[in-house]
């Protein structure tokens, strides 16, 4: 069982590195600002949905394998450089053209026509947010090497503590999630102006692009 000391030492360490920013809290920002709280909220869940596999995937063992193994982590990783590279240069793109503006007042002045269709668009977002998290090498070597450094001394089964502290950090990581998409909705509930919001999308996209830079150059 994992003790108290060890729960005093993790929800800390676990919440300073969910709130840290990253892609998919960028993501979850960006999708606040644009289409509000409940469905960037909502999208999120795509994200957890790699999470829960790769805790899973930790708490098996493969998760050990596919952080030493050299060709494994090269494909994720080029991979998930890749498609940060497409989304932040779509991102950048649409606020430079203006897109992602005309994209929330369309929304907004869809109504409940807008709704009717919102189930693909949600399923879009949420794709989005799992291909990031999914893609990203740095959350799979993140939850083979801090989860177990909080397990109980000399634990011979660590299955079933790694699969409890992966849960507690998937609702911290959640949690974190909640407060971006609600900074986002709030930014979006201010009417802040159309060039402030094609700047924030731009500044996102740009972070995502530099994201994408630096996994492509660590060679950890």
């Amino acid at each position: 069982m994992i003790t108290d000391a060890e729960w005093a030492t993790f929800v800390p360490s676990a919440l300073l590195l969910a709130a840290t920013p990253g892609a998919n809290q960028l993501l979850t920002l960006r999708n606040g600002l644009r289409h509000g709280m409940t469905r960037a909220v909502g999208a999120s869940l795509g994200r957890f949905s790699a999470f829960a596999l790769r805790v899973i995937a930790v708490a098996a063992g493969l998760g050990a394998v596919l952080a030493t193994s050299g060709v494994a982590f090269n494909v994720i990783k080029w991979c998930g450089v890749a498609y940060l590279l497409w989304l932040g240069a779509r991102t950048v793109l649409a606020a430079v053209c203006g897109q992602g503006t005309a994209e929330g007042r369309k929304t907004a002045d869809e109504g409940n026509d807008g709704e009717a269709r919102g189930g693909l668009s949600s399923w879009r977002l949420g794709w989005q947010e799992f291909l990031v998290a999914a893609t990203n090498p740095k959350a799979l070597i993140l939850l083979t090497v801090f989860l177990p450094q909080f397990l109980p001394p000399g634990a011979k089964d660590a299955a079933v503590p790694l699969l409890v502290l992966g849960a507690a950090y998937i609702g911290i990581e959640f949690c974190c999630a909640f407060g971006y998409a609600a900074l986002g909705s709030r930014l979006r509930s201010m009417g802040i102006t159309r060039r402030s919001r094609r700047w924030l999308d731009a500044l996102t996209g740009a972070a995502m692009l530099g994201l994408a830079g630096w996994l492509a150059t660590d060679n950890h």
